[in-house]
């Protein structure tokens, strides 16, 4: 296993633990293993018709997908379908989204973001 995937599985399963320890709303998490797995299935659907020549996906659409907390999925379709992994402007947009969505979760959970933590259900 490569490690994206390793470092992916790790996220999940720390929002996983945060949110059974209560920690963080279950709903964040929900929305992280979602929307990774509708991204997951756009990479794929992408790739298929990549091979065969069909209408794609914009690549604007995947990382609109990866920044709406589906990154997960992104970078494990990029390991597993090797897909979009070659393309380093690509990646590179990708690992920045990576970061902001990392820092807007990291404001979620701290003191600034509590009120709007303890508003979710």
């Amino acid at each position: 296993m490569n490690s994206k995937v390793i470092a992916c599985l790790l996220f999940i399963s720390a929002l996983l633990c945060a949110s059974y320890l209560n920690k963080l709303p279950t709903i964040v998490t929900a929305v992280y293993l979602g929307c990774s797995i509708i991204t997951f299935a756009v990479y794929a659907w992408d790739k298929s018709a990549a091979r065969k020549g069909h209408w794609r996906v914009k690549e604007r659409s995947l990382h609109l997908l990866a920044l709406g907390c589906g990154w997960p999925g992104a970078l494990i379709a990029q390991s597993v379908l090797r897909h979009k992994s070659q393309k380093r402007p690509f990646s590179l947009m990708l690992a920045v989204i990576v970061l902001v969505n990392l820092m807007m979760l990291g404001l979620l959970v701290s003191p600034i973001g509590e009120p709007l933590t303890q508003a979710l259900p």
